[in-house]
């Protein structure tokens, strides 16, 4: 998970992919709206097939363990 980070200056603090201003919600919209694994970084030019699973494995950590994640991923910071 270390691909995402929690910064309050960028994007109000949403959780993002690292080095940029694409939060793992937007990935997470993309999907819902029925881009594939593959097509979502030609969407976003700078972010890899990487970036988006590990933006998928973050929302599904934060689902099962809320404050583990958060903990862990300030802590990176």
């Amino acid at each position: 998970m270390n691909k995402i980070t929690i910064d309050p200056k960028i994007r109000f603090g949403k959780p993002c992919i690292k080095g940029t201003r694409i939060a793992v919600v937007d990935i997470l919209n993309l999907l819902a709206a029925g881009y594939t694994i593959e097509k979502i970084p030609a969407q976003y030019p700078g972010i890899t097939k990487k970036d988006v699973l590990a933006a998928i494995e973050f929302a599904a950590n934060l689902s099962e363990e809320p404050t583990r994640v958060f903990a862990q991923v300030l802590v990176q910071r």
